[in-house]
């Protein structure tokens, strides 16, 4: 099994990183309220030599750090965000630690030290062996509302990176080469005239009669979409009463696709329907535009080298109580029977070996597909959670609180450590994987999908 300065650094300091991700799990912060824990990953970064920027590109809970000098210039993707209401104890059945509190249900605590465990170890082999390179932080907010990335790619990041390396859980061990879906994300709000929906129903205009006929026209135009296209909405506001005509309603819809250009062309029809629906209400509109991201490009050369590492990197051992754990999951998860009829549950109850490429493409969104139109970048995916857990659950907090989301996490550093110093010590790996990126951006340059009059959110008080 390989052996680095790297690895060795990751093991050692797995105590102190995992204090760091058990402090985000006891205080889940959501999308751009990542107050503490922008704050505690500050702390610790300085602790193991990085210069450290807080606030950075213009983002409160932004923080970045960097050691060294000199090329390749090579970043990690830390995320700081939590999901609303998926708090949860770690236990096998469902109960949170505090109803409707947010929760690590897709295991940013996790994946924040994976990122910067893959950096430590980086930087003390760097050290030990004398080798130019610069090593970059990134300690993400609001991915869990797929914009943080992008007002941090807005503001300038990304572009002095070499390449990039991505983590996130899975139930699997896996390196990511289909796409994910990118998005736009906005809130329409209509406003009406309200009136005595039984005294005087002629005097009303009905803010809510607009939002449903905006959500049926939505319906039809699902039938003259690309195939790839996904529209969901929901209401976020109604009305107060039956017997009053609502003067105001919101709806929010995610447009999603697998191009920048189908989700454009469907979200600009998308206005049109909400124009119409106000016209036929004599209502008025207003677009609260909140966001969009680009779809995944994972750069394939960086991949087959990662993935290559990652068979070289030992893997996680279980104890008899954290297969227990994982099982007792499984049993109470709704997709157990599915997961039990498809065999991968036949070795266990977590995941154990190697999943290869992840070639089929996700209807699922992040904001990692924008740095990956800025610099070669690719995602490791490790198993962290039982195989049955459903995405953003309650078992994936429970997990991500405990020893088997640790092991995991660690694992998936080390194959990252190791696929960076491979480009560090031979940067031809760098010149190749640039070669491939400017292939596929020859004829498609990267455009922010949020303007600039769009603002960026602050932490509420």
């Amino acid at each position: 099994m390989l052996q680095t300065t790297a690895i060795r650094t990751i093991d050692a300091e797995q105590e102190k990183l995992t204090q760091l991700a058990q402090k985000m799990w006891d205080c889940p912060e959501t999308a751009f309220n990542e107050v503490h824990a922008s704050a505690w990953t500050a702390e610790l970064l300085k602790e193991y030599g990085f210069e450290v920027e807080t606030g950075a590109y213009n983002l409160p809970t932004c923080v970045v750090g960097r050691w060294g000098s000199g090329h390749p210039v090579i970043g990690f993707l830390g995320e700081l965000d939590a999901l609303p209401a998926l708090s949860q104890k770690v236990q096998t059945t469902q109960e949170p630690e505090c109803v409707g509190a947010p929760g690590q249900g897709c295991g940013h605590n996790l994946l924040n030290i994976s990122a910067l465990a893959a950096a430590v170890g980086i930087k003390a082999q760097l050290e030990e062996e004398k080798l130019p390179g610069t090593v970059v932080f990134y300690g993400c907010p609001a991915e869990e509302v797929l914009t943080g990335k992008v007002f941090m790619a807005r503001e300038g990041a990304f572009t002095d990176l070499d390449a990039c390396f991505a983590w996130h859980g899975d139930s699997v061990n896996r390196v990511m080469t289909g796409r994910h879906t990118g998005l736009n994300s906005a809130i329409f709000h209509f406003k009406g005239r309200t009136a005595h929906a039984g005294g005087d129903p002629h005097n009303g205009r009905s803010a809510l009669d607009a939002a449903e006929l905006m959500s049926v026209g939505a319906n039809y135009l699902r039938e003259h979409v690309t195939s790839d296209v996904r529209i969901h909405y929901v209401y976020k506001e109604a009305g107060t009463a039956p017997n009053i005509v609502p003067d105001k309603a919101s709806v929010w819809y995610y447009v999603r696709a697998f191009s920048r250009p189908a989700i454009e062309d469907t979200y600009n029809r998308l206005v049109k329907v909400a124009e119409g629906a106000a016209h036929m209400t004599e209502t008025e509109l207003e677009i609260e535009f909140l966001g969009g991201c680009y779809n995944t490009q994972p750069n394939m050369y960086m991949a087959q080298l990662t993935y290559d590492v990652m068979k070289e990197v030992e893997l996680p051992v279980y104890t008899e109580e954290e297969l227990a754990f994982a099982d007792a999951l499984n049993r109470n998860s709704p997709n157990y029977q599915a997961v039990l009829a498809s065999g991968k549950l036949d070795k266990g109850p977590i995941f154990q070996g190697m999943s290869g490429f992840q070639t089929t493409d996700n209807y699922g969104s992040t904001d990692v597909g924008d740095v990956q139109y800025i610099v070669p970048c690719v995602q490791v995916r490790t198993a962290c959670w039982n195989l049955a857990a459903p995405g953003h659950s309650w078992q994936i907090t429970a997990c991500s609180g405990m020893s088997i989301g640790h092991k995991g996490v660690f694992y998936g550093a080390k194959v990252m450590a190791a696929a960076a110093m491979e480009m560090y010590k031979h940067p031809e790996h760098v010149a190749r994987a640039k070669e491939e990126f400017d292939e596929k951006m020859k004829n498609n340059p990267y455009k922010c999908p949020i303007p600039k009059e769009v603002p960026i959110p602050q932490p509420q008080k």
